[in-house]
């Protein structure tokens, strides 16, 4: 601000000082308010990047190709309603526990409830973090238009895997299970020479659909929308076993505050239609 100084000199920067007693009191509190106008509006900018960086962030997903239907339809629906941007990556569970444990990072890990655990063990994924997702049993399916042999008992089970030419399952919790299956009908011996064993990131489903095996056992949700096979049914209640599939939170995880809210919306009772769609059950 400029004022002009007696005998025509010319303008000059000056302050406003309160004149008169007490003038020092009012210039004091006048650089206080100042101030604090100063601290508001870097907390204000402050706030707002950090609002700005959330919508923004990129959530990444290494998940079991089980749950790929579902996550992958519901993400699309969070993705509109927030802003984040979802990468998703899928493979078997042998092939995500040995990624996480190669040092991949990620922002949620989507596997089978015993691998979780383990991660979580070996300090791989946020302790805590762990929350159920869905559950599936096991299925049973032959290359569209073959023979659909009956599958509605234990013996009608173990006779339809004696008279096939081949035979397939995973290398997952469903393949462990079922080998183990095999063992317990006394028939291990009797598969083991024409057992077939799909490479990693192959579904059992497109093995039979290819004609590469006569009959395919793997998860309901991994049979459910594989194109060329029939699928015959899950297994019966005596024999089935369902697999639990779990998220966590990587414990490096570079966007853990929308990764975690990404985890409610998935265990929401909006997403339990989308799951139960894929041939899951929601937990």
């Amino acid at each position: 601000m400029k004022r002009l100084i007696a005998g025509g000199a010319q303008p000059a920067d000056v302050r406003i000082v309160a004149r008169g007693p007490g003038g020092d009191l009012v210039e004091g509190a006048m650089r206080r308010a100042c101030a604090r106008l100063l601290t508001g509006l870097l907390l204000l900018l402050t706030q707002a990047m950090a609002a700005g960086a959330a919508i923004g962030a990129e959530i990444r997903i290494l998940g079991a190709n089980a749950v790929r239907e579902p996550v992958l339809a519901l993400a699309a629906a969070f993705e509109k309603t927030t802003g984040h941007r979802i990468t998703a990556a899928w493979s078997g569970t042998a092939g995500i526990v040995k990624r996480i444990d190669d040092g991949e990072v990620v922002d949620l890990v989507v596997v089978g409830a015993d691998s979780v655990d383990r991660l979580i063990r070996d300090g791989r994924l946020r302790s805590g973090s762990r929350v159920d997702f869905a559950r599936t049993g096991v299925g049973v399916a032959v290359r569209a238009g073959a023979a659909r042999p009956d599958i509605s008992s234990e013996d009608a089970v173990r006779q339809a895997v004696l008279g096939a030419k081949s035979v397939a399952y995973s290398s997952g919790p469903s393949g462990v299970y079922v080998a183990r299956l095999f063992e317990r009908m006394g028939i291990a011996d009797q598969v083991k020479g024409k057992l077939v064993l799909p490479p990693p990131n192959v579904l059992v489903g497109d093995v039979v659909a290819r004609g590469d095996a006569d009959l395919g056992f793997q998860q309901m949700s991994d049979l459910t929308h594989v194109r060329g096979i029939d699928l015959l049914g899950p297994l019966p209640p005596s024999i089935q076993s369902y697999t639990t599939y779990s998220i966590a939170v990587h414990a490096l995880a570079p966007a853990p505050e929308a990764a975690e809210a990404l985890v409610r919306f998935l265990v929401s009772p909006a997403a339990r239609d989308a799951v139960a769609r894929a041939g899951l059950d929601p937990m």
